[in-house]
């Protein structure tokens, strides 16, 4: 971990954090592509630590930002629905910008604009970093939800990537959430969920699905059978089957 900004462990990111740290003393503009989530931001915060973040989306706002910040950090740079005008100012300017974008950009634009562009892999593709920035997420939510009363085990979690760092993050918090979570908490929560959603004629009927699927989805990997199951449960294998038809619930796996 080089720097508490930017996590770097795998090739990819380590390569991304070596021409970072050569960008730091170079007035070139950068573009920095890659999905959500991945760190777009944390890395061109790493370049400059006091750069002015602005949304390309907002047009007004970005003109002004050129004319009073020396160095900028343009988020979501696709959005902006005026090339000409910002490279015509630009032009004129001595702003650095590093800009981010989850999108294509054309190639045209991106050589009208930058002197380098840096792609960050999704986390998929750099698993050496999720470890790093998975144990990151716990000491946030260490701090946030304070010391579990039992060992923390990463090996349980169902990591989830589809939105890189956000759902890994999600994940991380979740999973320690869940570790320290007792029954009159599940109850809280369930009550103020179902006060939202009653007021139909039929709720008891339309909602008890919350309370069978995740309890045969939790009594199938308990004990790995149907039969097994209702015997647990005290529930007519008939009766279980319906449900699980009922509910469409994957045979596969029930």
């Amino acid at each position: 971990m080089a720097d508490n900004s930017y996590i770097a462990k795998s090739r990819a990111s380590l390569e991304a954090l070596k021409s970072a740290n050569l960008l730091k003393s170079l007035s070139l503009n950068v573009l920095i592509t890659g999905e959500i989530g991945v760190g777009k931001k944390s890395l061109a915060k790493y370049i400059y630590e006091d750069g002015y973040i602005i949304d390309g989306s907002n047009y007004k706002e970005l003109i002004s930002a050129i004319d009073t910040n020396k160095k900028l950090i343009i988020k979501n740079f696709s959005e902006i629905n005026n090339f000409a005008k910002i490279k015509d100012i630009l032009s004129n300017s001595k702003n650095k910008i590093i800009a981010t974008s989850r999108k294509n950009i054309d190639s045209k634009i991106e050589d009208e604009f930058f002197s380098l562009k840096i792609n960050i892999p999704p986390l998929r593709e750099r698993l050496e970093d999720v470890q790093m920035l998975s144990k990151k997420f716990f000491s946030e939510a260490k701090e946030i939800f304070g010391n579990l009363s039992k060992e923390f085990d990463f090996n349980k979690i169902k990591i989830d990537l589809s939105k890189n760092c956000y759902s890994l993050k999600k994940s991380i918090y979740k999973s320690y959430f869940m570790d320290e979570i007792e029954k009159d908490d599940i109850m809280e929560m369930m009550k103020n969920f179902l006060f939202n959603k009653i007021g139909g004629g039929d709720d008891y009927r339309e909602l008890l699905y919350l309370f069978d699927i995740p309890l045969i989805e939790s009594g199938f990997e308990k004990f790995g059978s149907q039969l097994a199951m209702s015997k647990a449960f005290g529930l007519n294998r008939n009766t279980l089957r319906k449900k699980i038809n009922n509910y469409k619930l994957d045979e596969g796996k029930i």
